[in-house]
């Protein structure tokens, strides 16, 4: 008998735990469709030490104007359930709470640990600085449920102020490395790791392209079903982020020789756009005829069809984005899914950043236990 139960109790921990992941309006859309063009925010400040936000004077605006995906997660007992982005550019687990009365937060249901038998306050307080924003935590122990697994006695942010914009997301799970913890506060996948529940130490993202549904985060284990061919596999190449380094970079076929020294990359699925150094966005806007208006870029969309795939080499392996890509029909204004960042990174070098435009083609695996991203083409 011992020894079926332990057969069972096996099965139970390799089983892959799936969350559905939801794409809404980001803040940005929907304010555009009120006519308000929110001002432009440097993705590359959510990787920046506190002193470079601080001097950037963007404190009171929010990195998140542009996201998309989310998912729900529950905490406490019994559960209170919250829409979440799932963010391998942060490292905190936090929701909105009673305790805050931010305009950000009054939108969102919050969380209220005395309604919970399994909260327990730590007596920690921490503040989390995004790139365009922060928020003070008070910080306690909860059970956390995701995708029907419980999480004992995780540490959980809640808010206590946001200087934030309203989102469609009432907190954040990051999933960076625990390094990068404000607090220095073991991350979700951490405790999950410690407390055995992942048959392998991997969280893996399938982000359906815009206008289509089904996107999906699986910690645990990959779902051979969502990608196609082999998994190219790269080094991490710093401690704190999941950064990696691009190798090469080609338009319509022609190597531009910016990354022939190799090009710092953040894979963030907390950014929208593909993010790239000023030096070179510039260069590439004028390529492909881009305008800009009120801090976006713009192509004619009857010349979409005739615009260059953009080919990024990772790994030795090429992975290339076609216009259909990265340019965004919205209402029949064609919107280029590329920005620029004036920012490097912590060595000082031009910085990259593979979000979510790059992201819904090609089905990625954040693998701790060998510390390396594996990317394949999305089935």
């Amino acid at each position: 008998m011992k020894s079926l139960v332990l057969v069972l109790a096996v099965a139970i921990m390799a089983e892959a735990i799936k969350v559905p992941i939801m794409r809404g309006k980001s803040v940005r859309e929907k304010m555009r469709e009120q006519g308000i063009e929110l001002p432009y925010v440097d993705p590359g400040l959510k990787f920046q030490p506190p002193e470079i936000i601080a001097a950037s004077g963007a404190a009171a605006m929010n990195i998140y104007y542009d996201t998309y995906y989310y998912g729900s997660i529950s905490i406490g007992t019994p559960p209170q359930t919250f829409p979440v982005l799932y963010d391998t550019g942060s490292a905190n687990l936090w929701v909105d709470s009673v305790y805050c009365n931010s305009q950000s937060c009054n939108v969102h249901s919050k969380f209220n640990p005395q309604q919970s038998s399994t909260f327990q306050n730590s007596g920690s307080t921490t503040q989390i600085v995004y790139g365009a924003g922060g928020v003070d935590l008070m910080l306690g122990y909860d059970t956390v449920n995701v995708g029907g697994i419980s999480v004992q006695n995780q540490v959980v942010g809640l808010s206590t102020s946001a200087q934030l914009s309203p989102t469609p997301f009432a907190g954040v799970v990051g999933l960076a490395y625990p390094s990068d913890a404000a607090g220095g506060q073991p991350t979700l996948m951490d405790t999950m790791m410690q407390q055995g529940l992942l048959q392998y130490d991997i969280v893996a993202f399938y982000l359906a392209p815009p206008g289509q549904s089904g996107s999906e985060m699986c910690f645990g284990e990959v779902d051979n079903s969502r990608y196609q061919g082999q998994i190219t596999w790269t080094p991490v190449t710093t401690g704190y982020w999941w950064q990696i380094n691009i190798q090469g970079f080609a338009v319509n076929n022609q190597e531009s020789g910016w990354c022939s020294q190799g090009c710092p990359s953040m894979v963030d699925t907390g950014t929208l756009q593909v993010t790239m150094p000023q030096q070179y966005f510039s260069y590439l806007m004028q390529n492909i005829g881009a305008q800009q208006n009120s801090g976006s870029y713009y192509v004619d969309c009857s010349q979409v069809n005739n615009l260059p795939t953009l080919t990024f080499t990772i790994g030795g392996t090429a992975f290339p984005l076609s216009p259909s890509a990265y340019i965004q029909n919205n209402n029949g204004y064609c919107m280029v899914g590329i920005t620029p960042t004036y920012l490097n990174d912590q060595n000082g070098n031009p910085l990259w950043i593979l979000g979510d435009v790059f992201l819904t083609q090609y089905y990625s695996v954040f693998d701790r236990a060998n510390n390396r991203v594996g990317f394949a083409p999305a089935a």
